[in-house]
């Protein structure tokens, strides 16, 4: 069914991503394919906000993500799935849609708001930008 599953972890707000990783927990061990999780820690977005942090932020914030990535496998992922972290930097979207090829992925499991009509009009959703460039499904949880 499904070889390789990615599942994308927001680690600042776990209601993101607490109705997602059970679904795709479910969905690998039925398939008995591999469970890839990905954070992507944001980059600041233009040169012009990156100059009011430290040189060293990238860094610094990967070393934390890559930590906090892990107490989340080692609390809330079973034994038996076979699990794999990755940590990227940058706009959230490209990263996903990159290591979706980049891992040869079947499926996408991430979460979502309720939708904001304003808030989707003026900037979009993650989730939304994923869904429609996705080359593989995505299952869409709401949060």
């Amino acid at each position: 069914m499904y070889d390789n599953v990615l599942l994308t972890l927001d680690l600042n707000h776990p209601i993101s991503w607490r109705r997602a990783l059970p679904e795709a927990v479910a969905l690998v061990r039925a398939s008995k394919g591999k469970l890839h999780v990905i954070t992507v820690v944001p980059d600041m977005g233009t040169p012009l906000v990156s100059g009011f942090f430290p040189d060293n932020f990238k860094e610094k914030a990967l070393t934390k993500a890559e930590v906090e990535l892990q107490k989340i496998v080692d609390a809330e992922i079973p034994n038996d799935i076979d699990v794999k972290q990755h940590l990227a930097f940058g706009a959230i979207h490209e990263e996903v849609l990159a290591a979706i090829t980049k891992i040869g992925v079947d499926l996408v499991v991430m979460a979502s708001h309720a939708p904001d009509k304003m808030r989707e009009f003026l900037v979009g959703s993650h989730a939304d930008r994923i869904v429609r460039r996705s080359p593989v499904s995505v299952l869409v949880v709401r949060a």
